[in-house]
């Protein structure tokens, strides 16, 4: 394993400060479970995204100690809403033979679900998931789901967004559940996708925490980079159907290296994931809205995946296939 001395990756300076990277499968050269995790140690990182269980990575994972996240494939979660007994069954298949050794923190129920058909079986799945961890006797781990940007309307300025008015009350419903199991809510934030879409508008600077000086003024709340932005939309969101309390994670972040340039480069993704890396005994900036609350993130991803769809979607990864850093992430 070469290059596994190189830290590129620092810990979080501050308990709640967690900077965990998403693990994909879309390739057919990835490393050994094995191999991944003393990857994810070597370098400092704290936690680990799974976009569904998978047997042999939670085996490799057995006295890691990294912070970990998964949830069943979206196909799955209407059985899970209609019979507590898949829940069980989840449940028992899943958490309860790994939960002494590994640490299993979070369960997505839905990745990018809303809107869409499987939406409304999102709250009710996370009810019984969590009554079959109840029923159990495991703790500490949060049941949420997974949005993203597009469950939002009017996002500009930030304290303008709402929720799509179709997944008002789903959302209501939702962060009802999440408040009272303490429980934040996932978001994916990417900027990358909003400035390539509109470089005219939106400048790299702004989406690429290359500015120091405020980009959006909304009312009292001033803008650096749009990352705090897009959080914050979802934390104005969260306040019009009064769940303030409900805090927001990052569950997908992250820059392409290639594919679509002048937008996708090393320079602007290396830039973009030092914006969001707490280094040196440092904290994460916290969002001009909640000033008080860390933003835990999943930088999105750890390899680059050659089965994905096109040369963007591939070149997300952090890392090649062989575990060589595609740029380094160096914490100074």
């Amino acid at each position: 394993m070469i290059l596994l001395s190189i830290q590129i990756f620092c810990p979080a300076g501050v308990a709640g400060d967690i900077t965990g990277v998403c693990y994909g499968r879309n390739g057919n050269n990835l490393p050994t479970p094995a191999d991944t995790v003393a990857l994810y140690k070597t370098n400092n990182i704290d936690a680990i995204r799974m976009y569904e269980p998978f047997a042999d990575m939670l085996e490799a994972l057995r006295g890691s100690g990294l912070s970990v996240a998964f949830g069943p494939r979206n196909e799955e979660i209407q059985s899970l809403a209609q019979d507590p007994a898949a829940a069980t069954n989840f449940v028992a298949t899943w958490i309860t033979p790994y939960q002494n050794d590994v640490a299993i923190k979070w369960i997505t129920i839905g990745n990018e679900v809303f809107p869409g058909e499987i939406a409304p079986f999102v709250a009710a799945a996370i009810r019984n998931v969590n009554a079959a961890l109840t029923n159990s006797g495991v703790t500490g781990i949060a049941v949420t789901t997974v949005l993203a940007m597009n469950a939002l309307t009017n996002s500009y300025p930030p304290s303008a967004a709402t929720f799509l008015p179709d997944l008002t009350e789903i959302m209501t419903e939702i962060s009802s559940i999440l408040s009272q199991t303490n429980s934040p809510l996932m978001t994916n934030i990417y900027p990358y996708f909003a400035y390539a879409s509109d470089p005219y508008h939106i400048s790299l600077d702004y989406a690429s925490f290359k500015s120091d000086t405020p980009v959006v003024i909304d009312g009292d709340l001033k803008y650096t980079n749009m990352f705090e932005a897009m959080v914050d939309g979802f934390n104005a969101a969260l306040e019009k159907i009064n769940a303030g309390n409900v805090v927001v994670m990052v569950a997908e972040s992250g820059w392409p290296t290639e594919g679509n340039p002048p937008y996708t480069s090393v320079d602007n993704a290396k830039a973009y994931n030092l914006g969001i890396r707490t280094c040196g005994g440092s904290q994460r900036k916290r969002t001009p809205r909640r000033p008080e609350t860390p933003v835990d993130v999943f930088l999105f991803a750890m390899f680059r995946e050659n089965q994905k769809d096109g040369p963007v979607e591939q070149s997300f990864g952090i890392f090649a296939p062989d575990m060589t850093p595609v740029y380094d992430l160096f914490c100074y």
